[in-house]
């Protein structure tokens, strides 16, 4: 999924071309997922990202710009595309291959979110923009999962891939860092 300017990052370009270590973002997800089990990438962009969706070297599904859960649904509604679908935000620049195939091996059937401790966030000092609890611990949506349908599970990974979810300037200069 590829968002529009990042007001956020004070950016002047889409934030999935924030480059990471001379890379735009969406690059670096685009080539974990390409080293990953994944069959078929799409760039899910919107009015919002037209030099995303310029960029990118993969099919575009164009969505109406509406938000993020409402393009996620209507990009599951393409024809291209059959569930189970792994989704992927264009913002964990840390993300890899790896990481990818893990999740995958962990998935059985239906939907899967993947999920961060909130604890290993704090500890990284990236922010927080959801949490809930699973197992009695907090944790925090990825922005990494698996939709298929019932049944629905969590999956908790502390893995630095997922947690370096770039939302504000301070996750950026970290994801910087640590690249």
């Amino acid at each position: 999924m590829c968002g529009g300017l990042g007001s956020r990052l004070d950016g002047d370009v889409e934030k999935p071309l924030v480059e990471v270590d001379g890379v735009p973002m969406v690059d670096r997800v685009v080539a974990a997922l390409a080293g990953s089990p994944v069959d078929d990438v799409y760039a899910v962009t919107s009015p919002n990202a037209p030099a995303t969706a310029a960029h990118v070297d993969v099919p575009v599904i164009e969505t109406g710009g509406e938000g993020y859960v409402a393009d996620l649904r209507a990009a599951l509604t393409d024809s291209r595309v059959d569930e189970p679908v792994l989704t992927v935000a264009a913002d964990l620049p840390l993300l890899d291959s790896e990481s990818v195939t893990a999740v995958l091996d962990s998935w059985d059937a239906g939907s899967l979110t993947v999920a961060v401790p909130v604890a290993r966030k704090r500890d990284l000092e990236v922010s927080v923009d959801s949490s809930f609890a699973h197992e009695g611990r907090e944790v925090a949506p990825s922005g990494l999962n698996v939709v298929g349908g019932e049944p629905e599970a969590v999956l908790v990974r502390d893995d630095e891939g997922l947690t370096v979810n770039v939302n504000r300037p301070a996750d950026l200069a970290l994801a910087r860092r640590l690249a």
